[in-house]
């Protein structure tokens, strides 16, 4: 395996947009501010939300109720907004992100259910599916700017088809007493010409030795045997050897393909795949949204924001530039490098 190595990408990232975080930025996102959305309908929903609200400590008044009688995989935009409406109606004001607690719906049409929550419903996406998507006032936001513009809230899926696996990603990302191992971020540019266009916003090989994190940039198909795997981002239609890796508590870990963000499809691997192989959060797109690097996570900006100190749901947030077909699924409090 060769690594990507480049004098010039060294200098852009491991210059001052690497330095921690400076006490004029906006602190970041903290249990009292997560609203967890239940099902009721849903058994599952009702006793992970439970859980996730014992773990993080999140306040009873921050829970929301809803019924999606079904658990459809999609609803409709008129559907989706008597469903946001009836959210939007109990959550408090201090409220600044929100954690829908199921595995599906989990797209709105082609939008991810969480980008249609964040930033209301692209209709015009979905006339042009493969079209260009519309740009995201979040990404690569400064932390020192208020986190949610336009009074917009932050919004990730906490899968529950399995509640032992869903137990376990609540379980890596209560991060708070987090001692920094010796982590790794990697980032594979595959032989999938078509689904290696974000090679171009991976970061080059180096080290950040305040943060205890090897990057590698590297020319493979997968990882195999690795066990210090804190960002693993690729691809392929299928990544294989999941099994033979360790993910660290608050891993991150996505891969570039059509539908990875339609959970319940066999078509291509789910990031279903991810969770259940030991990641603490990941992404994908729920419809067909061509190989634009814009509608997947920026490697080099995920992994500023996250080693800054910014939580998931942030980082993931902020790193992907048109964010409409895309679905967030995780643990969204999970933040390693906070300090």
């Amino acid at each position: 395996m060769l690594r990507i190595t480049s004098p010039i990408f060294c200098a852009l990232l491991f210059a001052a947009p690497l330095a921690p975080v400076t006490a004029a930025a906006t602190a970041p996102l903290t249990a009292d501010q997560l609203a967890l959305v239940v099902n009721d309908d849903d058994p599952s929903s009702v006793a992970v939300a439970e859980l996730y609200r014992q773990a993080h400590d999140v306040p009873e008044r921050n829970i929301v109720h809803v019924n999606i009688p079904g658990s459809p995989r999609r609803l409709t935009a008129a559907q989706f907004q008597a469903v946001k409406a009836r959210i939007d109606t109990q959550l408090p004001a201090a409220v600044e992100a929100v954690l829908m607690v199921w595995t599906a719906p989990y797209a709105v049409e082609c939008n991810g259910i969480t980008a249609a929550f964040t930033l209301g419903f692209d209709a015009l996406q979905c006339i042009k599916p493969c079209g260009p998507g519309t740009a995201s006032p979040y990404f690569d936001r400064p932390a020192d700017q208020p986190r949610n513009p336009a009074g917009g809230r932050l919004s990730m899926l906490l899968p529950t088809q399995s509640v032992a696996v869903a137990k376990a990603v609540i379980a890596r990302g209560a991060t708070r007493n987090f001692q920094l191992p010796n982590a790794t971020a990697y980032f594979l540019v595959t032989g999938d010409k078509a689904r290696s266009t974000r090679a171009q916003n991976f970061p080059p090989s180096g080290r950040l030795a305040q943060k205890n994190l090897n990057v590698r940039t590297l020319f493979a198909d997968s990882l195999d045997d690795k066990h210090d795997v804190m960002i693993y981002q690729t691809g392929l239609v299928k990544v294989n050897n999941l099994e033979s890796l360790t993910f660290l508590p608050g891993a991150l870990a996505d891969h570039l393909t059509s539908t990875g963000g339609d959970l319940l499809s066999n078509a291509q691997m789910s990031i279903l795949r991810w969770l259940e192989a030991g990641a603490t959060a990941s992404y994908g797109t729920v419809a067909e949204p061509c190989n634009y690097w814009q509608k997947f996570p920026s490697g080099k900006v995920l992994l500023r924001h996250y080693v800054s100190g910014e939580t998931a749901i942030e980082s993931y947030w902020k790193s992907v530039a048109w964010p409409s077909q895309g679905l967030i699924i995780g643990d969204p409090l999970a933040a390693p490098y906070r300090r």
